[in-house]
């Protein structure tokens, strides 16, 4: 371990060193913003500068002291989004504007000029449903949605931008005295950080001066915010103080603490609001460090006057102030009309793209430690789960599989043959994970150092030389992954040739990406270092490691020639990142506290567009007591990204380490994880198609539910699941609330049902985590476990039909090779539909367009909530083939269970429940009465015939079924 190593993690080691780290007062713009928004001068819009060109509306904003305009541009986007724009009309240079993270550039629609009050400009889309107010003195912004003011912009007056000025060094001592924006005496430019800003004993250069740009929203009767991750908080975001902000600035911050609103691994500047009936977003698009401002005004009512004995009143409408400040860039920011959950999440996945589809190994379990010591010892783990009987998918290899951290190479000691470890793995339909971080060890003798460093492929310092800093090889240079070039090379150093000792089973970690600087201010990088185009690290640094992540995905999508879907995790990540690949909550410690704050922060994450996202089993710090290694394993079953991971000073924790019962219950939760597959791949599916998140906080399921708003402690999986983990020692009953008053909700492990809109007491013992299956949802498992996911491709599926207070269910399942991008070019899948209703099951197909040869059958079917027993069941498939089915049922739980099925599930059949011949006949009877030829449940039907038999309702039903199928 080499002397640098060793200094690090004895700092590690303690508890995070507050002063290690920056908070608001000690930042310089943000003191600079609050003594100029204290001094209230304002902007105004100059209404004989608008012109309309093709995609936007452009004006005039000048500011009352300094005279010196800014160019604002309001465009209307496809999907009722909003996006403006405010930057320097002449500037020095270019300020820098975010590349790369947006898809494309977007759909503008026409916003049609309307004729205001005198001093105001109105702007419509063609529909007129929404509307931007422009008032021009002072400057605001209120974007109108059928006649109600949504949003507003700059109602409290703080626009703050600063103008690029000439270098320092070029300033005459005249110029210095005459800045017009804040006091320029010597002692107080010191304090405010104009071209010099002190941080502990790092200076700051500033070489354009002062850079920042500020901006506020009041967001009318919301008072439920959500985003801006990441941070170690409360799913809802809190109100700040002065000194107080949440702060989005990409550090590594190890064993970071809880309820903080420092800025840890990754930045997403975009948040939500949420009340009833309505969800918006704000995307604010800039890349430099930034501070967010949230005060809430709730709704009160106050006496205006006295007339007689009846006191007139009057209510003010609750609001919530968002205030955003960057350190540099310009304001372009973009507003999310919703007015749906469903509709926030599309309108900024249109913007920044969907959740890449996984491989489906990377949804199983994953073992990793700090470090696997060598192939012997990758050798045991990988038995010992087999011989415990715990599947898993994926060994993890972190820093010292490397000939001295230098990353693409191997230890010749430790792994000597790492191709045969990986043929093991591969035997056994398991991949292997490795690290590689973005600095590079500053040895000659490192063909990747010295082939980035004569291609000139490094960030570089003020002085135009490589920048050098401290990571785990020692002194090492950074690659710019800013640069199209370098990462273009990076990507190319994944191809087989050239990564010797790897192979297709290999896929990528990427770590210390924020970028990790070990002695460097805040453990990152200098800000003035330069990047690619000559931009200073300030304008981009939280999309460094975006960037980073970018690189690896397109280099593992380019070593198969365009074939196989990657898999890459990152720590620090920007809006987008969900493109690329997973994210994890970094290095959290061993602690139950840890356990119950990663439920928000996954929950944040999931709202933001990030969907894989998952926390270290255990805690990456300290050695968990059992029970909590026990319960963090249930919990991180139920959520998207499952791997456990522990830092090298800990004891070794495979699941098989503390005793035969804690080793079962393990057990267990991963084989719980596997048995859910079909449905966890089937939400990420639709992540990636639709949006949808797979981890939902209960609000985005329950928008109407103000109880809803607030919770934290559980959470749901897709529409159909309702999970609330344990987090709380010793505990033996867990309050549990059940939304939705018309809702009915199945114990998972009892099938008791529950009526929804209530708070139930569930007994728990240490093999329980309440999970429910809310009524109305049809869920596909495996009933079978194997050693992998690989070993389950062709096992056989069942059906778990929970049923509505109508009777009724409905279910997908998404199915393709798992591993391949076949499913998006050549239409190989499969997307399954199950609807139950009337005591019909019916399979048809989701989307005809995917054809995918898959040979698993349905062979188990498990009704819950059905009231009376059935007297039959039979099953008919789509050529004419009948089956009568064996059947159990228990009347204590109500349910039905089908068994030693043999149902194709590519191909369309219904089971037919019969609870009694006549009460059956009854039943279809009243249908036609009622609907004529239309079924309820949204199938179309055959006239009723005059006399309706056994015989003639079989036919109906196979009509509907075929007739479905071929319209669906």
């Amino acid at each position: 371990m080499e002397a640098a190593e060793k200094e690090e993690i004895s700092v590690k080691d303690e508890a995070v060193d507050k002063n290690i780290f920056r908070d608001c007062n000690r930042i310089a713009f943000y003191r600079r913003q609050k003594q100029w928004l204290s001094k209230k001068s304002t902007y105004q819009v100059l209404l004989d500068s608008v012109t309309t060109v093709e995609d936007s509306t452009r004006f005039q904003i000048i500011n009352e002291a300094s005279k010196v305009p800014l160019l604002a541009e309001i465009y209307g986007i496809e999907g009722n989004i909003f996006r403006l724009k405010i930057n320097e009309e002449s500037p020095l240079k270019p300020r820098y504007e975010v590349p790369d993270v947006l898809t494309s550039k977007p759909s503008t629609v026409r916003l049609i000029p309307c004729s205001g009050d005198t001093g105001s400009l109105i702007l419509a889309d063609e529909k007129g449903d929404l509307r931007c107010h422009i008032t021009a003195n002072p400057f605001k912004v209120d974007l109108v949605s059928e006649e109600e003011v949504v949003m507003s912009i700059n109602s409290l007056g703080q626009l703050y931008f600063e103008h690029l000025q000439i270098l320092h060094k070029q300033r005459t001592a005249k110029e210095n005295e005459e800045e017009a924006s804040v006091d320029t005496s010597q002692e107080n430019q010191e304090d405010l950080g104009l071209w010099e800003e002190k941080f502990g004993k790092f200076v700051d250069i500033k070489a354009n001066g002062p850079s920042s740009v500020g901006l506020d929203f009041s967001l009318h009767e919301f008072e439920h915010l959500y985003g801006i991750p990441q941070h170690a908080e409360s799913h809802r975001l809190k109100n700040t103080r002065d000194g107080d902000a949440y702060r989005l600035y990409n550090l590594d911050v190890y064993g970071y603490q809880i309820y903080d609103k420092m800025g840890i691994y990754g930045s997403v500047p975009y948040l939500l609001a949420h009340k009833l009936g309505r969800t918006i977003g704000i995307f604010w698009l800039n890349a430099s460090e930034t501070l967010v401002e949230i005060n809430t005004e709730p709704a009160v009512e106050y006496t205006l006057t006295q007339m007689g004995p009846v006191a007139a009143k009057q209510k003010v409408r609750s609001r919530t102030h968002v205030h955003w400040m960057s350190e540099s860039g310009i304001i372009d920011v973009f507003l999310l009309t919703g007015p749906t959950p469903s509709d926030v999440f599309r309108q900024y996945s249109h913007l920044t793209g969907t959740q890449a589809m996984p491989p489906l190994f990377s949804l199983g379990y994953h073992q990793c430690r700090w470090n696997y010591e060598d192939e012997q010892d990758v050798k045991a783990v990988d038995a010992g789960f087999d011989e415990h009987d715990i599947p898993y998918d994926a060994m993890w290899l972190d820093i010292e599989h490397t000939e001295g951290k230098r990353y693409f190479t191997w230890d010749q000691k430790r792994f000597p043959n790492p191709k045969k470890m990986q043929e093991l793995l591969r035997s056994k339909k398991r991949k292997l994970v490795v690290i590689s971080d973005p600095h590079i060890k500053i040895d000659p003798d490192y063909s990747v150092y010295v082939k980035a460093k004569d291609q000139g492929f490094f960030v570089r310092n003020q002085e135009g030389e490589d920048f050098e800093g401290v990571c785990w090889p020692g002194l090492s240079s950074y690659l710019d992954f800013t640069n199209p070039k370098v990462r273009g090379w990076y990507s190319s150093l994944f191809a087989f040739p050239v990564y010797q000792g790897s192979t297709d089973i290999l896929f990528l970690w990427n770590d210390m990406n924020e970028p990790s600087v070990f002695r460097g201010p805040e453990q990152t990088m200098q800000k003035n270092a330069i990047h690619h185009g000559n931009w200073e690290h300030r304008e981009l640094h939280n999309i460094y490691g975006f960037y980073h992540q970018m690189a690896t995905a397109e280099g593992l999508i380019q070593r198969s020639k365009g074939k196989e879907r990657p898999f890459v995790l990152t720590r620090s990540f920007f809006a987008g990142s969900q493109k690329y690949g997973a994210v994890w909550t970094g290095d959290n410690t061993a602690e139950w506290s840890y356990l119950k704050i990663s439920i928000p922060m996954l929950l944040t994450l999931s709202i933001t567009g990030i969907s894989f996202c998952g926390a270290d089993i255990g805690g990456f710090i300290g050695n968990p007591e059992t029970e909590l290694l026990v319960r963090w394993y249930q919990a991180g079953a139920y959520q998207p990204f499952f791997r456990g991971h522990a830092t090298m000073n800990t004891k070794r924790r495979e699941p098989w380490l503390f005793g035969e019962e804690y080793t079962r219950l393990i057990r267990e939760a991963i084989r719980e994880r596997y048995g859910l597959l079909p449905y966890w791949y089937s939400l990420f599916y639709h992540a990636h198609v639709a949006s949808q998140p797979v981890m939902r906080p209960l609000w985005v399921e329950f928008p109407n539910e103000l109880k809803t708003f607030d919770m934290e402690d559980e959470y749901m999986l897709g529409s159909a699941l309702l999970v609330h983990p344990v987090t709380e020692p010793k505990a033996t009953i867990v309050d549990v609330f059940l939304p939705g008053s018309n809702e009915v909700w199945y114990d998972c492990k009892t099938f008791a049902c529950w009526e929804g809109g209530c708070t139930v007491k569930i007994p728990v013992a240490l093999d329980t985590i309440p999970v429910f299956q809310r009524g109305g949802s049809v869920v596909p498992i495996k009933t079978t476990v194997g050693k992998s996911t690989g070993w389950m491709t062709e096992s056989s599926y069942g059906l778990r039909v929970a049923l509505s207070t109508k009777g009724s269910s409905v279910g997908e399942l998404y199915l393709d090779d798992g591993h391949s991008f076949q499913y998006l070019h050549q239409q190989q899948f499969l997307h399954r539909k199950f609807s139950f209703c009337s005591s019909v099951l019916i399979n048809s197909s989701a989307d005809q367009r995917g054809h995918y040869p898959s040979k698993c059958v349905v062979e188990q079917i498990l009704v819950l909530g059905l009231r009376k027993e059935p007297s039959s069941v039979i099953t008919h498939s789509s050529d004419g083939k009948e089956q009568p089915v064996a059947f159990m049922y228990c009347a204590k739980t109500s349910t039905l269970n089908l068994k030693k099925l043999s149902l194709n599930i590519a191909t369309d059949w219904e089971a037919l429940i019969w609870l009694a011949m006549r009460q059956n006949i009854t039943t279809y009877q009243s249908r036609y009465d009622a609907h004529g030829s239309t079924d309820p449940c949204g199938s179309l039907l055959p006239a009723a015939p005059s006399v309706l038999t056994a015989s003639t309702l079989q036919h109906s039903l196979t009509h509907t079924s075929s007739h479905q199928a071929s319209s669906t």
